[in-house]
């Protein structure tokens, strides 16, 4: 047993597995060996190649990171090509390699990632920035770097802060290329933005023929905010080109992603001031790292180390933080007990001898899930800042810088974090603040755009394609003031028209348009076919009186409204005489009948409450009930002569006369104006006796009134009738329901204006019940719209709108506007409050006058020991006595007493005076005796 113990420790002590591959068995190797794998000639290799190198001798010469163990890093090249990469990921399967940094390329990326999976080797990239490689598919890539996920919400965020709603993306059409561009569309549509052109670019060498064919599609497009996302090599003949072509010229916004901040930040000087030659004005994104002593003391390191020959590029530095990541990582992983072990694939197995590739030779290295859970669990601070990952393995804290070209230098004119989104302060001053994304704390630096121009650009333009707008305009047939055909040609004319053409005289720029007349001239067209001829794009946008509803704003934009336009109901009116009875009109039967029965109630209220203590309100019954409804009457002309006595009588009444105070003085009022002002009147009141009744309605043909009667207030379409013109409205007024006309018309509020401006017998009945306007319609998103709302505004503002209404809609008054609608009666809902106030106090009285009446019931019962015996017939004879009884007011107790004090007064003066007498009197009979 010994023995065996002995040859075990042995064979492990040489590390002699199955595979042939020797390992180390102690924890702690004199060197390890990790793979690097990009593309050395490119912008990025250049600048990486030297960052690893600088990285792994920091590293070996620092005792306390891998505590004596050798750093090696074996560099490979994959030029750029997802096939080489593969072979050189696949040779570094066969060593003992079990980490490699990179790839650089997205592409070659998504080619070996498969291979990381399948022999579970982290894979470290400081420069793939494809947002999809941070997938649930590829769970031994870590990405040391910022996704495009972020830098495409920056650019997202600089679009939507500008106000532009479409961009044109210029990209390479690779993965690359094609998954950033779907991160910016979805970031865009988060902001009801969108890409209204995608410009692909074959990857590879393409000539400047090529860039101009796609370069002159783009200068016919409408949007002016160009997203270029390429590679370097390919991102500066586009420039070249469309500077040649004239697209860098005032009016165009062209947004670079970090692809260009490496390619100036990398390039030599003397070469970097003539590549912004053709760049003039552009934004260009640069993955953002804090300024500390640290990353300045390695720019001057790696000025001395280069001699001006290659720049620092942000990539630069994240590949020396890799190299710095994986070493944290693989002393950790040592620390944790890792060993650095491999094993043989056993779906590889069947390969074994059936060619020549030896892919039996690839091995599977047993220590990965704990190297890689040693690598997202790291937390330091390098030259890029904190490198942490969160929990979808991307870097904590992403950020860039926005950078504006100007002349031969690069001005940072802001910073963009997903942390406070834009801003002028560097982000990380801002973490240690609450976060604060409000549209007023967006804000960026002033910015020269191209054409050194310093006005923010519009973002968009017509196509110069040699096309004319097509603009639809309704035929009308009635009311032809707001937009009419001009006989014999396609020109049309009208108020609306009038609006249209001087909102778009206002504009900063020429729209080249025509109008294409729509309906048959017989009948008005169907508005809402006329606007969706806009989202089929047989219009480019429709003028007229259209009114903006819900359904149509679902589907089209529509500018500014330029006029009111909400539904109201007209219909026939009569004058109203006075009549004998005008006097009962100013109240309604309910106000009339709750005002009679108060002023009874308060009468028997006062008459229980003073009954027993005031003379005034006792007497046989047939007096009694007199004395009550003469006393109730008289309140209202305040001239009752009864006196109150009580407290609680005193307060009823003055609740009562207040009252009757505001009674008296609505009546008067109503009735004045009733006898005083020319009633009219209308058996309808509003759309609540229309949608009640069963009378028939008209509405215009083709107005939007037609659907809201029957979608909004249910009324039947059976019960509706179309109306064409004026001439119908009023015959169909005048004839009325009965004699196959209709009871009133619904319409919108500026036909009505101008129908009643010359149709005196017809009113508007009620309040306007919709709100609404009519604005001009063209396709979504579309920022002609805006512009054009903003015009509008204008023409509102210096009076221009006024002017043209005049122009077209004012028109001689009817004679008789100073009659009036017959006013509404004064009903019961206007007063509930007072008679409310008033029914409390009379019930409140009563409550405390009959508390009284029981407590001298109980104590009467209790002295005549009633409670003790009798019927409950005496009982009740005995209450009701009580409350009959006569009972002294407070006045006629204060009489007798003093009554009572003068007479016990003079009583004792007479008992005085009667007891001189007898003393006088006996004197005199002592005296008589002694004579």
């Amino acid at each position: 047993m010994g023995v065996f113990w002995f040859f075990l420790l042995w064979a492990l002590s040489l590390g002699v597995l199955s595979n042939g591959l020797t390992v180390n068995a102690s924890s702690r190797p004199k060197a390890v060996k990790v793979g690097a794998i990009f593309t050395l000639d490119s912008t990025i290799g250049r600048v990486a190649k030297v960052a690893i190198e600088e990285a792994v001798k920091d590293v070996n010469s620092n005792s306390s990171v891998l505590r004596g163990t050798e750093l090696i890093v074996d560099i490979r090249n994959s030029n750029c090509s997802g096939f080489l990469g593969l072979v050189e990921a696949l040779r570094f399967m066969e060593t003992d390699v079990f980490a490699v940094i990179g790839p650089q390329s997205s592409v070659v990326a998504h080619t070996i990632l498969h291979v990381a999976n399948e022999l579970k080797t982290p894979f470290l990239s400081f420069a793939a920035t494809d947002p999809t490689l941070a997938s649930l598919q590829f769970p031994y890539f870590v990405r040391t770097t910022q996704s495009d996920l972020h830098q495409m919400s920056a650019v997202a965020e600089i679009v939507d802060h500008f106000g532009w709603r479409e961009v044109i993306v210029v990209f390479l059409d690779d993965d690359y290329g094609r998954n950033g561009l779907s991160a910016l569309d979805d970031a865009l549509a988060a902001r009801k933005c969108r890409v209204s052109y995608k410009a692909g670019i074959p990857p590879g060498d393409i000539s400047r023929s090529e860039i101009m064919d796609i370069l002159v599609k783009v200068a016919l497009m409408e949007s002016r905010v160009i997203v270029l996302h390429t590679s370097s090599t390919t991102g500066s003949k586009v420039f070249s080109v469309a500077h040649y072509l004239g697209m860098m010229d005032d009016g165009y916004v062209w947004i670079a992603t970090d692809w260009l901040s490496s390619f100036l930040d990398s390039a030599s000087p003397l070469h970097s001031g003539t590549a912004t030659d053709t760049m003039q004005g552009i934004l260009v994104l640069r993955q953002h790292t804090p300024d500390t002593e640290r990353k300045r003391a390695f720019s001057r390191r790696w000025k001395e180390l280069t001699r001006g020959s290659v720049g620092l590029s942000t990539y630069g530095l994240y590949a020396y933080d890799t190299v710095w990541l994986l070493a944290h990582a693989i002393d950790s992983f040592f620390s944790q007990g890792g060993v650095i072990s491999f094993s043989n694939d056993t779906n590889l197995n069947s390969f074994k001898g059936s060619s020549n590739l030896h892919l039996e030779n690839m091995v599977v290295f047993d220590g990965g899930p704990l190297l890689l859970k040693s690598i997202l669990e790291s937390n330091f601070v390098g030259l890029t800042g904190p490198v942490k990952f969160s929990r979808d393995k991307s870097l904590v804290y992403p950020a860039y810088e926005i950078i504006n070209v100007i002349g031969t230098g690069l001005h940072t004119v802001g910073y963009w974090s997903n942390y406070s989104s834009l801003s002028i302060v560097a982000p990380e001053t801002l973490y240690s603040r609450p976060p604060n994304r409000s549209s007023a704390n967006q804000q960026l630096r002033s910015i020269v755009w191209p054409g050194d121009s310093v006005r923010t650009p519009r973002g968009w333009v017509f196509p110069n394609n040699g096309k004319l707008l097509r603009i639809g305009v309704p035929r009308r047939v009635g009311y032809k003031e707001f937009v009419s055909q001009v006989s014999g040609t396609n020109t049309s004319k009208g108020f609306c028209i009038d609006v249209f053409t001087a909102a778009v005289n206002l504009l900063p720029y020429a729209v080249p348009y025509q109008f294409v007349p729509f309906g048959n001239g017989r009948e008005n067209p169907n508005y809402n076919k006329l606007v969706e001829m806009i989202t089929t794009g047989q219009l480019d946008g429709v003028v007229g009186d259209i009114a903006i509803t819900t359904n149509r704003t679902k589907i089209v934009d529509f500018t500014q409204p330029y006029a009111a336009g909400g539904l109201v109901v007209v219909a026939p009116v009569r004058k109203r005489n006075t009549g004998a009875w005008a006097f009962l009109r100013p109240f309604s039967r309910e106000m009339w009948g709750v005002t009679a029965v108060f002023f009874l109630l308060i009468g028997i209220v006062v008459w229980i409450l003073e009954h027993r203590i005031n003379d005034e309100f006792r007497g046989p019954p047939k007096q009694q009930l007199i004395t009550i409804l003469w006393f109730s009457l008289s309140t209202l002309f305040f001239a009752h002569r009864e006196t109150t006595v009580s407290t609680l009588g005193r307060l009823v009444l003055i609740l009562w006369l207040f009252v009757v105070l505001i009674i008296n003085s609505s009546y008067t009022a109503s009735l004045t104006s009733i006898l005083t002002v020319q009633q009219l009147y209308s058996p309808i009141k509003g759309i609540e006796t229309l949608r009640d009744g069963d009378d028939i309605i008209g509405y215009q043909v083709g107005s939007y009134a037609q659907h809201y009667l029957i979608e909004g207030i249910g009324i039947p379409e059976s019960r509706l009738r179309a109306l064409g013109s004026p001439e119908e409205y009023a015959d169909a007024l005048l004839r009325g329901p009965k004699k196959g006309g209709v009871a009133a018309i619904v319409d919108e509020r500026p036909y009505i204006e101008l129908f009643l401006a010359s149709q005196c017998r017809f009113r508007v009945i009620g309040q306007e019940f919709t709100k609404t306007g009519w604005g001009f319609a063209f396709p979504r998103d579309s920022p002609l719209a805006l512009d054009l709302s903003t015009a509008i505004l204008t023409l509102s503002e210096n009076g221009d709108l006024q002017r043209i209404h005049d122009k077209w809609l004012t028109t001689r008054a009817c004679s008789s506007d100073n009659t009036e609608l017959e006013s509404d009666r004064l009903h019961l809902n206007s007063f509930w409050g007072l008679y409310l106030l008033c029914g409390i106090a009379c019930v409140t009285a009563l409550i405390i006058y009959f508390f009284q009446i029981i407590l001298k019931y109980r104590r009467a019962a209790t002295n005549e020991q009633v409670s003790s015996g009798g019927s409950h017939s005496k009982r009740l004879q005995k209450l009701i006595s009580l409350i009959d009884e006569k009972e002294e007011s407070t006045r006629d107790k204060k009489r007798r007493k003093i009554e009572n004090s003068l007479s016990d007064r003079n009583r004792e003066i007479d008992m005085e005076r009667n007891s001189q007498r007898h003393s006088q009197v006996s004197s005199q009979n002592g005296f008589n005796t002694r004579s």
